[in-house]
């Protein structure tokens, strides 16, 4: 389970975790941790993929919906040919927040923000991580004092994600590895060190230098990002096929983040956010 802070309703509730039982079984029993190397590995990924493109399984396109109250009201259905194009359904009615000095989400998510210490670490979920684990390479030393926000991405979220400011991509580089769930229960895991990840270093006209990371879970095997490198804030980045996942993006000390979030955080509560919601303002 994880604590949610709804912004529209201002209250906080519990989500349940997608596959619990399965996932349970897998981290925590000593049989299933046997079985775990087969599950986070791109096989695996590979397979549920290609079931999940096959005619057959529109059917779980009703059910999905349902269970996740989701709004389809702008699709017609019958134009999926199977759950997967649903699910990597492009909404064009979303307006993220435009204004230049306005930080943004990429997507929508559920979100933390921990603080960069002077020694360029940070703490998730109970794992310590630097930099240069996140990004598979030693760092500059001016993200010190910054921001890391996290962007849990569950299976009920939209799972296209965005650029939050206008810029340009300096270099990308993808770091193949595990798939591991983002999920609280792998936490004995540095998932955020070893599963799949696309590192995207930036330079956005108003927050300067990030570094966004797109990081694949268990049943994303694919990262697919559009072929850019300059960009608008608010314009399509890219796109996770099946299942949750997490983007991670690094700041300076140049945002002054809202204090709804800041307050959850602190508290191991996560904040709702949808794609393009304004999370902080430049300072």
């Amino acid at each position: 389970m994880s604590l949610v802070y709804d912004r529209k309703t201002q209250k906080i509730s519990e989500e349940p975790q997608y596959g619990g039982g399965s996932l349970n079984f897998l981290y925590k029993n000593a049989i299933g941790r046997l079985m775990l190397r087969f599950f986070v590995g791109h096989l695996f990924s590979n397979i549920n993929a290609a079931l999940n493109k096959t005619k057959r399984s529109q059917q779980k396109i009703a059910p999905f919906i349902e269970k996740y109250h989701i709004d389809a009201s702008a699709y017609n259905l019958d134009d999926f040919d199977s759950f997967a194009s649903f699910f990597t359904r492009q909404n064009l009615s979303l307006k993220p927040v435009l204004a230049k000095n306005i930080f943004i989400s990429p997507a929508q998510a559920k979100l933390s923000v921990y603080k960069i210490t002077k020694g360029q670490t940070i703490t998730i979920k109970n794992s310590q991580y630097s930099i240069e684990d996140l990004i598979g390479e030693k760092s500059v030393d001016n993200y010190r004092g910054g921001n890391c926000f996290v962007y849990r991405l569950a299976m009920d979220d939209y799972h296209r994600y965005c650029y939050v400011d206008n810029g340009e991509i300096i270099r990308q580089k993808h770091i193949k590895g595990k798939l591991h769930t983002v999920s609280s229960i792998s936490s004995d895991y540095k998932v955020f060190a070893q599963n799949d990840r696309i590192c995207n270093f930036m330079h956005t006209d108003n927050f300067g230098d990030i570094i966004q990371v797109e990081v694949g879970a268990i049943l994303v095997g694919r990262i697919r990002n559009h072929d850019n490198t300059v960009f608008k804030k608010g314009s399509e980045k890219g796109y996770f096929e099946l299942g949750g996942s997490t983007i991670v993006v690094i700041t300076k000390n140049n945002i002054q983040i809202d204090e709804d979030i800041l307050q959850n955080s602190s508290r191991g509560i996560e904040t709702k956010i949808n794609y393009g919601e304004r999370v902080g303002k430049k300072c």
